[in-house]
């Protein structure tokens, strides 16, 4: 089903919310809120490559083990990770153990570190999709949009590695750019408030 399901405690949430305890939990608390700091924005965008091909439930389990390995996911400190430490992480079982994918956050933190101007977050932000009607079904929500198929140019121009158009797009869904909590999932409008918040200029989405 693709319409909002209420999830344990009744509340009608977006349906992959209701699939486990900690979806749904990641789903009310986190998902579509703005995420602001480059070792957090950092820490996101990794674990949208790595599930890449995978069940995000998959990440979300090793959530805490990859930020033991990849040290909090502070980019200067992953920056300077060695092929040593390559080796270290690939022999790492509470890790996804995909050694192009642990190369590619290595050097997207390089990449990170170069960046001018606001950082991650400005690259974000100047992809933001513009205001759209609330997505009523999960029909309505976009793998792929324009807007990140730019942001995957322009982050491999960068020397980003492992983000294609549809890891941008999850990366701008789960830390605040653009808001696809469906239109009747209770959390919505908090998140939509949070999004208001952190941006007063961004226009109000469509109803």
């Amino acid at each position: 089903m693709s319409d909002p399901r209420p999830g344990t405690d009744g509340r009608r949430r977006c349906p992959w919310a209701v699939a486990s305890a900690e979806y749904e939990r990641y789903h009310d608390e986190e998902w579509g809120r703005p995420v602001r700091g480059e070792a957090a924005l950092f820490e996101r965008l990794s674990l949208e490559a790595f599930q890449s091909g995978l069940s995000w439930i998959t990440i979300l389990r090793k959530r805490e083990a990859f930020r033991r390995c990849f040290a909090a996911f502070d980019p200067v400190a992953v920056a300077r990770f060695r092929p040593d430490d390559v080796e270290r992480l690939m022999a790492d079982t509470g890790i996804v153990r995909n050694r192009r994918k642990i190369e590619a956050t290595i050097a997207n933190a390089r990449a990170l570190l170069e960046l001018d101007g606001e950082g991650l977050g400005g690259v974000l932000a100047a992809h933001r999709p513009a205001p759209a009607p609330a997505p009523v079904s999960l029909s309505d929500v976009p793998a792929i949009t324009p807007e990140s198929t730019a942001l995957a140019r322009e982050l491999k121009a960068l020397g980003f590695r492992f983000v294609g158009p549809t890891t941008a797009y999850a990366m701008l869904q789960a830390t605040g750019y653009v808001n696809d909590h469906l239109r009747d999932c209770w959390v919505r409008d908090a998140v939509q408030a949070s999004i208001d918040a952190a941006t007063p200029d961004i226009q109000d989405p469509l109803p």
